[in-house]
């Protein structure tokens, strides 16, 4: 069966044509693709576009399961750039980070992209290249691998959710704070679904909505909750659950959790990570609202979902359940155990110029090494790996932050077997991207399937930018 039936493609068009009034669509999946990286506009803040937009002509693209795909890409900036697929186990010279996978893509120049994505799920590409403003300026789009079977929702729709640094006069502010950067990162001022402070969007009534909900914001952390409709997360990072989880509500306003049930957990989201819901949508004329929670007991809405059309009443039990993907089986009674620290830099202006931008401070390490910068390594010198990795192993990555903040651990080419220390966490599951709260450890497990240098970094792109970065090298 083709997974693109003629529904799902209205549905994802719908959700396409809500990304704030760039003219961006999304490409069907199958056959070559192209994304084009330039400067744009955009209403943002009602009435007052933004200028010097930087961003994809697609934002979301669509790949299938098992598919090669060739992805050309073009660079219409004026500065070089890469195209990094987030979450994909695809060679590592597919990997788009400058110099270690690839070459930066010139100004004006096409570099293609091949490869055949393993993993069904929700990803995203951004570039890896001045990663901080590229991002912040909104270079980013959603990466949707269809399962090579559809699974059976009545509509799936995304949800792109970042935030915005923009003054009053609707134009961009500076995109980080050294003060800020030493510590939880540089938030934005505007926080949008789909580039809008509020998105709407339809799905059939009664009907299985997958939402797919992505993170690519430089530093803002979400908690997540759905009101008016039944909802299970089925998918996160891409990766299909063991079974599906509830959501439990958002912090009272005293900031105490509300009492919830068996197998429901908080749905938080940090830059980098990505959840698809299985939502159970009600009659006709009804809403559905995605929610977030803010400091303070604050709740803001991030999307609005009518519920159109005859009412197709599905029931809870009768929830698509999506297939597993290829990943590797761990061999935990024999996995050699490496510890990793987040911290501090012990350089604190150890920051160096390179042509894909740098910041000019070191604050953030792992095991106190500094992350270089993206730039091109000395060859006398070259980057040495955090950690070396036997290909075929098992391993366990035991990961300790010693600081107040948190870290959205990003893991490429490599699947991360996540534990969970309690229930403020989530239940064991696959990811890419692993949200390191303040003074906790964590233990993930690994196989080292994948040869190359993989880059380990922190999401809060401002803490990999100032030396919150590493190589892990599979042989």
């Amino acid at each position: 069966m083709n997974p693109l039936t003629r529904r799902r493609l209205l549905q994802s068009a719908a959700a396409g044509m809500a990304l704030g009034g760039l003219g961006l669509g999304r490409a069907v999946a199958g056959g070559p693709q192209t994304l084009r990286l330039g400067v744009a506009q955009a209403e943002i803040m009602p009435g007052l576009p933004t200028e010097n937009i930087w961003a994809f002509d697609q934002r979301v693209l669509r790949l299938r399961q098992g598919e090669a795909a060739q992805i050309k890409v073009t660079n219409a900036l004026e500065e070089v750039t890469t195209v990094h697929w987030h979450g994909l186990r695809i060679p590592h010279a597919q990997d788009g980070v400058p110099y270690l996978s690839q070459f930066p893509i010139g100004v004006g120049e096409t570099y293609t992209y091949n490869f055949t994505p393993p993993d069904a799920g929700t990803h995203w590409f951004h570039p890896h290249c001045n990663t901080l403003e590229q991002l912040a300026r909104g270079a980013a789009g959603v990466l949707v691998v269809e399962e090579a079977e559809d699974p059976g929702f009545d509509a799936d729709a995304v949800i792109e959710l970042r935030d915005f640094r923009l003054g009053s006069d609707g134009q961009f502010l500076e995109f980080t704070r050294a003060r800020n950067a030493a510590r939880g990162g540089t938030l934005g001022t505007i926080i949008t679904a789909n580039w809008q402070s509020e998105t709407r969007l339809q799905a059939p009534a009664g009907g299985f909505l997958r939402l797919r909900l992505a993170v690519t914001d430089i530093t803002r952390v979400f908690r997540l909750a759905v009101a008016g409709a039944e909802a299970k997360v089925v998918a996160l990072d891409g990766q299909p659950v063991d079974s599906p989880m509830g959501i439990s509500p958002l912090p009272r306003a005293d900031g105490s959790e509300p009492e919830v049930g068996p197998n429901t957990w908080p749905l938080v989201l940090g830059p980098g990570m990505r959840a698809d819901l299985g939502i159970l949508m009600p009659g006709p004329g009804a809403e559905v609202q995605l929610r977030a929670g803010l400091p303070g007991g604050r709740e803001i809405v991030l999307a609005r979902i009518a519920a159109t059309g005859p009412d197709l009443q599905r029931k809870m039990f009768q929830m698509p359940v999506l297939p597993k993907n290829p990943l590797p089986e761990l061999d935990l009674d024999k996995a050699e155990t490496l510890d990793f620290t987040i911290g501090w830099s012990p350089e604190g202006d150890a920051g160096t110029s390179g042509i894909c931008g740098d910041a000019p401070y070191r604050f953030w390490s792992i095991d106190r090494k500094l992350w270089p910068g993206e730039g091109p390594p000395d060859p006398a010198d070259p980057i040495a790996p955090l950690a070396t990795l036997e290909r075929g192993k098992t391993y366990r990555l035991r990961l300790k932050n010693e600081t107040q903040n948190d870290h959205p651990i990003h893991l490429h080419g490599l699947a991360m077997r996540v534990s969970s220390p309690d229930r403020r966490a989530l239940p064991p599951h696959w990811a890419d991207t692993l949200l390191l709260r303040a003074h906790e450890e964590r233990e993930v497990a690994v196989v080292a399937d994948n040869p190359g240098d993989w880059v380990f970094h922190c999401h809060v792109i401002e803490h990999q930018k100032t030396g919150l970065a590493g190589l892990i090298r599979v042989t």
